[in-house]
């Protein structure tokens, strides 16, 4: 895991280095540039895989197909490495490293852009071609490794294109760092997860890389001048890869399991120690025991899981870590987000020790405006119990985490309402029961309006459909021709989990984790259990009044029966509202909540939209006399735009 920086033209090297030097969180191991008359490539490295010098980038490769020299940054794990490296030896590849990095080259020398299909893994990459002078660039599937690009003007008034991890190493490129012309539209608590999916960010001038896609970009071309635009093509869509024929639920259980313990098994390959952020819930706890089943199982070899890849087992077993037993648990005592009980069930089963944290927000809150500069964006909730956590497992020795994330986009796992909808069939007949359901999901608290929002607008679909024939149009992101193959619950978890609400927290926890150098692998977000499960009709998925009901039968044999079957989901978030009611004697930020909407900074800054409602809100909580309790979650989204906009200050700006 890494930070990546380039630009075309070369720039100069001081201004280049101190660009890149925002990146260091990203890859605090080491670092190196490469710079020729036509680019300069940068990298933070943090080291996980071969942690020699050996595997330090830029990394040079010479064609073995009689082209030129390529150099490579590269940020991300690409886990089938050791397959695709017993591939490229059998066609004659020679290597001289132990990283994943020589094999991209070595893939993309032997396959060029189709070597990505091939790919298991997470990645950002950016690959020069000095012989035809033309960069390539590309993003992983699922959007999982960020990647930025601008096109702008040094003080010369000459065209330069940058690309990198993070907005933060372009800010310096540009004449001046300000907001989104439709800032105020994005970062509203009811679009909040809208605009990740797309090319569109918070600062004016830069573009986000589309996940699924790859660019070339030739500058230097004698025909044109310079393009000022990326033409991106993709290169996967999950509606390609759907199954068939449609296996039995029984089968579906054993091939999700087989599934699953293989893309838990290669994302333990890894030179250094690897943990799990553990929550108590069935994600991140089916991860943690998968892992200790794998290790338990030693070097037997399950013939249904090899025969998932051709693998050299010797080699893979070497790859993994044997140093896993480690698991960080975020304790919120006294508030109703506390899952601690459940992370022990899962500690004690396992017979393993736990890290677990308690969660003050008077540690790290005088850092607030530091952590919105480095992570760029607004968030739906407070990001500090997500910051300790990643901080104790960085303090605590290890570099990797194999955590839960994207299981409950996948499975519909936000789906209390789902569920009972589904329990109704959505019948005509039971409209009622339809129209009672939305009745009482309104009066529950809802800490999330954003997710409700999502939520929403697939029941509003569903529920006129399916009691009066009419399908009704709402703004499609979608434009695959495969899209009408997907069940209608399919077709709505689809844009959760490609638009919406998972890349948005894909980004959040790239950010959460590498501010303390960590890396976060995600075995549920393997492309090929991913496939699975969108081909899978919706009744595999929340079945007998269970959500992710094909997760619990998978894992059940290697889990502690009271988290597998557990029925309640509370979910990694923050107490915010609870905070705001205490002061600081009792760990609270009723005193900080207080002078921040009192201030003449705030009630004059043009991007809240009512700072005068928000300041008599806060004043309300802080004073113990607001009755909703969902309000927390929508007070915390009033006040980004106020940190984020401080935050700006601390851009880096060439000298």
């Amino acid at each position: 895991m890494c930070g990546i920086l380039g630009t075309i033209p070369n720039t100069n090297k001081n201004h280049f280095a101190q660009a890149l030097d925002t990146l260091t969180h990203r890859g605090p191991d080491d670092f190196g540039v490469y710079h020729d008359e036509c680019i300069s490539l940068g990298h933070r490295r943090l080291s996980i895989i071969d942690l020699s010098h050996n595997a330090k980038q830029p990394m040079a490769y010479k064609s073995c197909r009689g082209g030129g020299q390529y150099y490579i940054v590269f940020n991300g794990e690409i886990y089938n490495f050791l397959e695709l490296r017993q591939e490229l030896i059998a066609k004659g590849y020679i290597f001289h490293t132990d990283s994943d990095t020589e094999v991209i080259l070595a893939s993309f020398d032997a396959w060029g852009e189709q070597c990505l299909n091939r790919f298991n893994g997470m990645w950002a990459l950016a690959i020069w071609d000095c012989q035809k002078r033309r960069l390539f660039l590309s993003r992983d599937r699922f959007g999982k490794k960020p990647l930025f690009y601008a096109f702008t003007k040094d003080k010369n008034n000459q065209d330069i294109f940058v690309f990198a991890s993070e907005m933060k190493a372009i800010y310096p490129y540009l004449r001046e760092v300000r907001p989104a012309s439709d800032f105020s539209t994005m970062t509203k608590i009811e679009n909040i997860f809208d605009y990740e999916g797309s090319e569109h960010t918070l600062i004016e001038g830069i573009k986000r890389f589309p996940h699924s896609h790859f660019a070339y970009y030739e500058p230097y071309t004698k025909t044109q001048t310079p393009p000022k635009t990326l033409q991106v093509k993709r290169y996967y869509s999950i509606l390609n890869h759907l199954i068939t024929p449609l296996p039995s639920y029984t089968q579906a259980v054993e091939r999700f399991r087989e599934l699953f313990l293989d893309s838990v098994k290669m994302r333990m390959r890894s030179d250094v120690a690897i943990g799990t952020a553990l929550s108590g819930g069935l994600d991140s706890s089916s991860t943690m025991c998968a892992m200790a089943y794998l290790h338990n199982q030693g070097a037997k070899s399950n013939p249904k899981e090899s025969n998932l890849r051709e693998s050299n087992l010797q080699e893979s077993n070497a790859r993994e870590s044997k140093d896993w037993q480690h698991a960080f648990i975020a304790c919120f005592k006294d508030t109703p987000l506390d899952e601690s009980k459940y992370a022990s069930q899962v500690v004690d089963f396992l017979g393993i020790k736990a890290t677990f944290l308690e969660i003050n927000p008077l540690k790290f809150w005088d850092k607030i405006e530091h952590y919105f500069y480095m992570f760029e964006d607004v968030y739906i909730t407070s990001p500090i119990p997500m910051i300790a956590t990643y901080e104790a497992v960085k303090q605590n020795g290890v570099s990797v985490t194999l955590d839960g994330h994207g299981a409950d986009e996948l499975f519909s796992g936000y789906g209390h309402i789902i569920e009972a909808l589904w329990d109704a069939r959505f019948r005509p007949k039971k409209a009622l029961d339809i129209l009672h359901t939305l009745n009482q999901t309104r009066a529950q608290p809802c800490p999330n309006k954003a997710l409700y929002k999502e939520g929403a607008k697939f029941l509003l679909k569903t529920f006129i459909k399916k009691t009066t024939g009419y399908k009704l149009k709402l703004p499609q992101t979608h434009t695959h021709r495969h899209f009408d193959t997907l069940d209608h619950f399919s077709a709505q978890l689809y844009e959760i989990f490609y638009q919406t609400i998972l890349p948005t927290l894909l980004r959040n926890y790239d950010r959460y984790s590498m501010i303390n150098g960590v890396e976060i692998r995600m075995p549920f977000m393997d492309h090929r259990l991913v496939e699975f499960v969108f081909s899978l009709p919706f009744d595999y998925k929340i079945r007998g009044g269970y959500t992710k009901r094909l997760i619990r039968d998978s894992v059940d044999s290697f889990m502690p029966k009271g988290v597998t079957w557990r029925k309640s989901k509370i979910g990694f978030n923050s107490p915010f509202m609870q905070w705001l009611e205490r002061d600081k004697a009792h760990n609270g930020l009723k005193e900080w909540a207080l002078d921040l909407v009192h201030s003449r900074d705030f009630l004059e800054c043009e991007l809240v939209e009512n700072p005068t409602k928000t300041a008599k809100q806060i004043e309300q909580i802080c004073a113990g006399a607001y009755n909703a309790n969902d309000i927390g979650g929508q007070i915390w989204c009033e006040l980004n735009p106020y940190l984020w906009q401080k935050s700006l200050k601390n851009a880096v700006k060439f000298a």
